[in-house]
């Protein structure tokens, strides 16, 4: 089970081995206590429950308390099911760090973008816009949105001005640049949904790329030219001995 909860720290700069800067974003990732175990014979399935996050009693239902009480847990803020293989077992409390991860892994990070409120459709669908000269009437309106005649209404799905951002976004194949598992930093290349101190869920990539195969030049079968080849045969250059 290569999956952690964490939060998301900022953006910064990195200088890799070759001496190119490049963007990474610093996450702060565990550790994680397997606060539930769920098995094929009971649930139907094989899963392990992750917790993240300190909870005051006050604030957690009576359900969260009895389930830790009876666990001998402690509370968790946030609560995460993860699937696991048929070879994979753990155990009530084990605890998850960041170091299921090593410099060079590629990872998919899950969280919950931004919130922008409402926004126009250039904003949100990158519409072009009308003419920007004076008297045109039609700067960012969105302009007509069906046909008359028929079908008389609007296409279902058609895009149209509305609330943009605070959806559940995942940004697949980010490489780990650097794990540092004592201060439970995570450290990868490029961005992540979400804005400083949201949550995150960071597992092993699903859809890892197989990579660009390396270009081999192709070597092409030489063919004698015929007008070549008479002339050669003509002047005795070519005619058998």
């Amino acid at each position: 089970m290569l999956a952690i909860l964490g939060i998301k720290i900022g953006m910064t700069q990195w200088i890799n081995p070759e001496g190119n800067r490049i963007p990474v974003t610093a996450l702060e990732v565990g550790p994680c206590v397997v606060t539930d175990i769920k098995n094929i014979d009971k649930h139907g399935y094989k899963a392990a429950q992750l917790g993240y996050g300190e909870m005051k009693p006050k604030n957690a239902s009576k359900a969260l308390k009895t389930a830790a009480e009876k666990r001998k847990l402690p509370l968790k803020r946030w609560l995460r099911e993860v699937r696991l293989e048929a070879n994979e077992n753990y155990e009530l409390g084990q605890e998850i760090k960041a170091d299921i991860f090593k410099a060079g892994d590629m990872v998919d990070v899950q969280g919950k973008s931004i919130g922008k409120g409402f926004a126009g459709g250039m904003k949100k669908w990158g519409w072009a816009g009308g003419a920007s000269s004076h008297g045109s009437m039609h700067h960012r309106r969105i302009g007509s949105i069906g046909a008359s005649s028929f079908p008389s209404r609007t296409w279902p799905g058609h895009h149209m001005p509305g609330r943009m951002g605070d959806v559940t976004k995942t940004i697949q194949n980010l490489e780990v640049v650097k794990v540092d598992a004592e201060k439970n930093l995570l450290v990868v290349k490029g961005s992540v949904p979400g804005g400083d101190n949201a949550l995150l869920f960071i597992r092993k990539s699903l859809k890892r790329p197989m990579g660009v195969k390396p270009k081999t030049s192709k070597v092409q079968a030489k063919t004698k030219d015929p007008l070549k080849a008479s002339k050669q045969a003509a002047a005795g250059k070519g005619g058998k001995k």
